[in-house]
């Protein structure tokens, strides 16, 4: 998923990740441009996983 893709569906797929894991903040899902990284690093450590992952589940929703 490309940061556009990103930007554009953010709020559909913050929505789906907090039905996922109840467990995450909105600060967990702060998105900002330019930030993904960080978003990425965020939420690699509240879900145990690793950034590959993650990134891979965001991309399947």
């Amino acid at each position: 998923m490309t940061t556009l893709q990103m930007k554009g569906t953010w709020n559909e797929v913050k929505g789906k990740l907090k039905q996922k894991y109840g467990q995450l903040t909105d600060d967990d899902l702060k998105f900002e441009e330019g930030k993904e990284d960080e978003l990425l690093g965020r939420l690699q450590k509240r879900l145990g996983r690793s950034k590959d992952e993650v990134r891979k589940f965001i991309a399947d929703l």
